[in-house]
């Protein structure tokens, strides 16, 4: 049978297994046979006999896993919420109007001084409960006189050789044709 080392094992069964099997090993045991008797490799029985004997039975308990810590606090966490949903990314000097990762991703960095990819920018959005939102094609304030206006402008902007430009909180998108509304 192959020896294992313990990571399938809980860490509440493995502390118990650390713990009786140092105490085998000090009641007489040689520490080889209590290492064979629980198939786990060779050094382990070392290493928990070495951790014993110098901080005690405490030393052979389950610790309890940090993990990597946060980037971001949560009073950060909660200040970019709020950022991001009481403001536009035209308040800070972006040129876009809806929030993309990469524009929070600079937010994060500029406020918070913390560097995250663009994936951990994804993630921590989830976690807060924010989702990219997609722009309607069609403006649900969308004014029907202004509408019934365009055939007008198009055919204007047609007469000077110019070019159509819509702009809205998606961005900007070309016509056919190009003018600045002001000058009709």
């Amino acid at each position: 049978m192959d020896a294992r080392d313990g990571r399938k094992i809980s860490h509440e069964a493995l502390e118990e297994i650390r713990i009786r099997a140092v105490l085998q090993v000090e009641a007489g045991e040689s520490p080889e046979a209590v290492i064979k008797a629980l198939r786990f490799d060779m050094t382990c029985i070392y290493r928990w006999i070495a951790s014993y004997r110098e901080g005690g039975l405490d030393a052979l308990k389950a610790k309890k896993l940090e993990g990597r810590p946060r980037k971001l606090s949560g009073k950060q966490i909660q200040k970019l919420y709020d950022l991001i949903v009481k403001n536009t990314p035209f308040q800070f000097r972006f040129a876009y109007a809806l929030w993309t990762s990469g524009i929070i991703r600079e937010v994060i960095r500029t406020k918070f001084g913390v560097a995250l990819s663009e994936v951990s920018v994804w993630r921590l959005l989830k976690k807060i409960g924010l989702s990219p939102q997609k722009p309607l094609f069609r403006a649900y304030q969308q004014d029907p006189d202004k509408v019934a206006a365009y055939p007008k402008i198009k055919k204007r902007a047609k007469a000077k050789k110019a070019r159509i430009f819509f702009a809205d909180e998606a961005g900007m998108c070309q016509h056919s044709c190009q003018v600045n509304l002001h000058d009709l």
